[in-house]
């Protein structure tokens, strides 16, 4: 049998669930979408619970699982994948966090999360930070995408078993890491003094002066969460027996990328934001085919919009992506087996991930084409794939690609 290629397209956050200012609908269901409804009617379709039903899952869990990876096996936190993504390379006994720049009051209340979203300065302000002294503890720090930031102490007896500082909500208090273990007890006191210098050095650094002197949020504080160690995985590209190339514009998903064993591919104008050239990213997919196996696309920006609670603007973002699928379908090779799902649903109401399944697509030679006709939540739920796990997809890929290895004799 001829094995086939594979492009695993992952719209973040695309689930959602139906609003009443949308008559009902969810914003798929809402979005003019001819191409991925024509990949829909010409494929096989069904629902992913990304962990398992009514659990929520992180980007980083879910994504864990789209790679085939089992995460209540594997996942040592998040933390370590951002750090890999803006380039820290962890060493044995390093803890790594995620981090946001966010805005804070006086009292150190959050005011805003993501501080605007800013989107400059941030490389001055992580370099403020970076090399912090705790003691004997060392502190380094590399601003990520956004507002997004990676920390990594570095030090003796240290563990990942801490609580976070970030309290997710708006109002509250930054809060302070507790130690999940006795042996975690000096590992939250760095984090607790690392979080009292950062709001020291940040609240008059020049890039928040500049940003509070044009009304914008400052950021002055970051918040961090995600605790962990290098995860030891075993490469894809030995699990699996092929080569594996990814496009990302979020340091999170570039970080992953690299943990696993897939070639991170850079793109100009692949911000990982609002803007992000998705265009150049399907072309980046397509020349990547003609040399990888298996080819993985993500696009962050419609988790943004649910994040945000916007549905207006999903909708934008979801019709631009019908666009790269339509650009892509215009030029894909046909011994190529398309994949078209998400990580996680990120519904506008909720501003945050939910446990709600996401839609799946598999398009190419060869699938077995069942009666639905649109991408959505609710079309796709009738498909003849029924309701799957996460690791089940990359299985499924395998199988329909002729890379599937036979289990038993």
């Amino acid at each position: 049998m001829d094995e086939r290629k594979i492009l695993l397209v992952i719209f973040d956050g695309l689930g959602d669930r139906p609003l009443t200012e949308l008559g009902h609908k969810t914003p798929l269901e809402s979005t003019p979408k001819p191409n991925l409804d024509w990949f829909a009617a010409n494929g096989i379709n069904g629902l992913v619970d990304p962990i398992a039903p009514g659990v929520v899952a992180g980007s980083d869990t879910s994504h864990l699982a789209l790679f085939g990876y089992d995460p209540r096996e594997v996942y040592t936190g998040r933390g370590p994948f951002e750090a890999a993504g803006v380039g820290i390379d962890l060493q044995p006994g390093d803890i790594a966090f995620r981090g946001n720049f966010a805005s804070v009051d006086e009292d150190l209340r959050i005011t805003d999360r993501r501080a605007g979203r800013i989107r400059e300065g941030t490389e001055e302000l992580a370099k403020a930070l970076d090399g912090l002294r705790l003691g004997r503890i060392r502190v380094t720090v590399r601003a990520g995408t956004e507002h997004r930031v990676a920390l990594v102490l570095r030090g003796r007896g240290l563990s990942p078993k801490v609580s976070d500082t970030d309290p997710h909500e708006i109002g509250a208090k930054v809060l302070d890491a507790k130690p999940l273990e006795t042996a975690a007890k000096p590992t939250a006191k760095a984090v607790n003094a690392f979080t009292k210098q950062a709001y020291k050095v940040l609240k008059s650094h020049p890039v928040n002066r500049a940003r509070v002197a044009k009304g914008e949020p400052p950021a002055n504080i970051s918040v961090l969460r995600g605790a962990g160690i290098y995860p030891d995985l075993m490469p894809i590209t030995e699990r699996l027996h092929l080569t594996a190339a990814g496009i990302a514009g979020v340091a999170l998903i570039r970080g992953m990328f690299r943990t696993v064993g897939i070639d991170p591919i850079e793109v100009p104008g692949a911000t990982g934001g609002l803007d992000t050239n998705m265009i150049a990213k399907a072309d980046a997919a397509l020349e990547a085919l003609t040399t990888y196996d298996l080819v993985v696309l993500h696009v962050k920006a419609t988790d943004l919009c649910g994040h945000d609670g916007k549905a207006s603007e999903k909708i934008r973002v979801i019709e631009r992506m019908d666009a790269m699928m339509g650009h892509l379908k215009s030029k894909l090779p046909s011994d190529v087996i398309v994949a078209i799902t998400a990580d996680h649903s990120t519904p506008v109401a909720v501003k945050d991930h939910s446990g709600d399944p996401v839609p799946l697509t598999i398009f190419g030679e060869g699938v077995r084409v069942d009666d639905v006709l649109n991408f959505d939540e609710r079309s796709v739920a009738h498909g003849a794939l029924g309701r799957i796990r996460g690791q089940d997809v990359m299985s499924l890929l395998l199988d329909i690609s002729n890379r599937a290895t036979k289990y038993g004799a």
